[in-house]
């Protein structure tokens, strides 16, 4: 939806006193205490993109960015990268990095994590956003073992940040990769904190859905019922916002996932080999699982674990337990070839 075309988002934004002497913080403020949030949003995106004021441009991207509004960003850093102002143009080449990340991921990551390791800046604020996307680029990697040394990093860096809605922003990535790094450290009761604290403060519904996934998956070791409370949660509210990536993930991976680990696997399908394997393995048909097993590539600690748990082999799920800790650092899903070799025993 354009609002740019609707009288009520020329009355709304042309009822903003002179943008040159609010912050960003201040024009949203108003914005969420006159209009629910979706309509809120919206108009939030269309005065980033339409602002006039060099440091609304500057963080007006941050803002797209924390809600996910890409395509925006990617207008905004155009527009910055043309500004007459050099700070302006600074800014827009680092989240023109933050733009590329995001469309690209993958090993672009390990080359962008570099590149960023050189990077110079004396703005402070703008020094946050290299660090949070230096913690984004490890995030891809599956690096959570280096997420300890930027803690204490970006604790400091915030401190020198005086904009209280971009520290907001930026609190806001940082809980969602504290959740990640407590998460896979098999501290459940600090990564469920941080978790609630994003939902309780984002207004990223993407945002939301992923981190109910992922909520739903810190109950593999404790409760199928809440784990599927929080997987359900997602679903629905994907298919709400048409996020079929999501969906997708959700009923042939995450759903397949947990229903076969607790073995509740009734009427559970799915379209993808492993998983269909692991609900094989789960029903005690070990064969069948194998079969299965041998049209994917073995390309991943869980599929490995699949595969050790599939033929009882203690090697492979040695092999699997060692690339959850060596390659991901991950001491939470770790335990899964752990416990089935303590039961082998």
């Amino acid at each position: 939806m354009k609002y740019s075309k609707t009288g009520m988002a020329a009355n709304s934004l042309s009822s903003i006193p002179d943008e040159n002497k609010l912050s960003l913080g201040q024009v949203q403020l108003m914005l969420f205490r006159e209009h629910n949030n979706e309509t809120a949003l919206q108009l939030m995106r269309q005065f980033c993109l339409q602002s006039t004021s060099d440091e609304i441009k500057k963080k007006g991207m941050e803002f797209l960015y924390t809600n996910g509004y890409i395509n925006d960003l990617q207008l905004l850093v155009n527009k910055n990268r043309e500004s007459s102002n050099a700070s302006n143009r600074e800014w827009a080449e680092i989240y023109q990095l933050v733009v590329n990340r995001k469309r690209q991921s993958g090993q672009y990551s390990r080359a962008l994590a570099e590149h960023l390791s050189f990077y110079k800046t004396d703005d402070p604020e703008l020094q946050c956003v290299i660090e949070l996307l230096k913690l984004a680029c490890h995030f891809d990697l599956r690096e959570f073992g280096k997420f300890g040394n930027f803690l204490d990093k970006l604790s400091d860096l915030f401190d020198a940040v005086e904009d209280v809605q971009l520290l907001f922003y930026f609190n806001l990535r940082l809980y969602q990769n504290l959740f990640i790094y407590y998460w896979t450290r098999n501290e459940l009761i600090m990564a469920r904190k941080y978790a609630f604290r994003v939902l309780n403060e984002t207004t990223n519904n993407q945002t939301i859905v992923n981190m109910h996934i992922n909520l739903g998956l810190t109950y593999t070791f404790d409760t199928y019922f809440q784990g599927m409370y929080h997987l359900n949660k997602a679903s629905k509210l994907a298919e709400k916002y048409h996020y079929q990536d999501s969906l997708r993930a959700i009923h042939q991976q995450n759903i397949p996932f947990l229903s076969a680990h607790f073995k509740q696997v009734d009427g559970i399908v799915s379209d993808d080999k492993s998983e269909q394997a692991h609900i094989e393995i789960a029903k005690g048909n070990y064969d069948q699982a194998i079969k299965l097993l041998n049209e994917v590539p073995i390309d991943s600690p869980f599929k490995l674990y699949y595969l050790g748990a599939a033929k009882q082999d203690k090697n492979i799920l040695l092999q699997s337990y060692n690339q959850f800790i060596e390659k991901r650092s991950d001491y939470f899903f770790s335990r899964l070839p752990l416990n089935d070799l303590a039961d082998m025993k």
